[in-house]
């Protein structure tokens, strides 16, 4: 059974919605409630977040950087990066290549 379409918990605080995953793109929602982090970690693929809503602060190889609404940011493959909301009901759209194999269920 695909989770294309269908609204997960992710770390507390956070929830995501995979919206499309097709050939070697995929994009997906993910909403905050405010102080909710999107823990740090790393991942191959090339990924490109655009702020739907609210302000977040990331933290990408050690930097830190404050998005807004309205504003995109790139996190390049393999670095270390996380996210924190600083604003309730704060949403992303993020986007990937290849597609997270280890997030989508086809």
């Amino acid at each position: 059974m695909s989770n294309i379409g269908v609204w997960e918990n992710a770390e507390p605080g956070v929830k995501r919605c995979i919206l499309n995953a097709v050939g070697s793109l995929m994009m997906m929602e993910v909403r905050f409630a405010k102080g909710a982090e999107g823990y740090e970690h790393s991942h191959p693929h090339e990924q490109m977040s655009y702020c739907l809503r609210g302000r977040f602060t990331f933290r990408i190889d050690g930097k830190e950087t404050e998005v807004s609404a309205g504003q995109t940011i790139a996190i390049p493959s393999n670095a270390k990066h996380g996210v924190t909301a600083l604003e309730e009901d704060s949403a992303l759209l993020d986007t990937f290549t290849p597609i997270r194999q280890d997030l989508v269920k086809f």
